[in-house]
């Protein structure tokens, strides 16, 4: 128990010091406290996978309310990129550079994402890469990182196969690609590489993985 109060009261003093940097008040909101049992899956498609150098080219997000996946208000955003995208980029997410081309400025885009979010925690699959892309156009703007809890769909996804596998050391090389965890939970398949297709498929999977290893709400 006391570890994890210390752990609480050093993400709070955490928060309270980034909200003190926040450079632009309008953003205030993202440090107000979360509704309960909403969460919000994300998603972003890139050039590449460099995160120094590769850019945002389109972001999915869905809102989760208990169970439910709020799909009829989900937000889907096209991304400008300032450089041209590679054939080998669009042979994954099918965007050309002339379906980006009339995309928002990727300053507008973290706005509206960050008006859906709110304070909500955010959940998605492979989640640091996307969250270290939308850092990169956030800290010009704000002074701050995003400030939300983060849940990892692999990690619960490994957490639940490990307790099942419990007592079957020579079973333990658990398989985090996101089609094995998607079959394994006899969840629906959607057209990978886009990106509300992937933040609703991860939307999915983190309702039902919450249940099945106990996540706090």
């Amino acid at each position: 128990m006391l570890p994890d109060l210390m752990g609480r009261g050093w993400r709070q003093l955490s928060r309270e010091w980034q909200r003190r940097r926040l450079r632009d008040p309008a953003l205030a909101f993202l440090y107000e406290s979360a509704p309960p049992q909403e969460w919000v899956s994300i998603d972003c498609e890139t050039t590449g996978l460099d995160r120094r150098r590769d850019e945002i080219i389109s972001i999915g997000a869905v809102r989760i309310v208990g169970d439910r996946l709020m799909t009829s208000e989900a937000l889907s955003l096209l991304v400008r990129p300032s450089r041209a995208i590679s054939a080998d980029s669009v042979r994954v997410h099918r965007l050309r550079e002339r379906d980006v081309a009339q995309g928002l400025a990727p300053e507008e885009a973290m706005h509206r994402l960050l008006r859906f979010i709110g304070a909500r925690p955010l959940v998605g699959y492979y989640l640091e890469f996307d969250v270290a892309m939308l850092e990169r156009i956030l800290l010009p703007m704000a002074g701050v990182p995003l400030p939300q809890q983060r849940i990892e769909v692999s990690a619960l996804y490994h957490d639940f196969k490990f307790r099942q596998l419990r007592g079957h050391e020579q079973d333990r090389n658990i398989d985090l690609r996101f089609d094995t965890l998607m079959h394994d939970l006899g969840l629906p398949r959607r057209d990978a590489h886009d990106a509300l297709n992937d933040a609703v498929m991860a939307g999915l999977a983190f309702v039902k993985l919450r249940h099945l290893v106990g996540l706090p709400a």
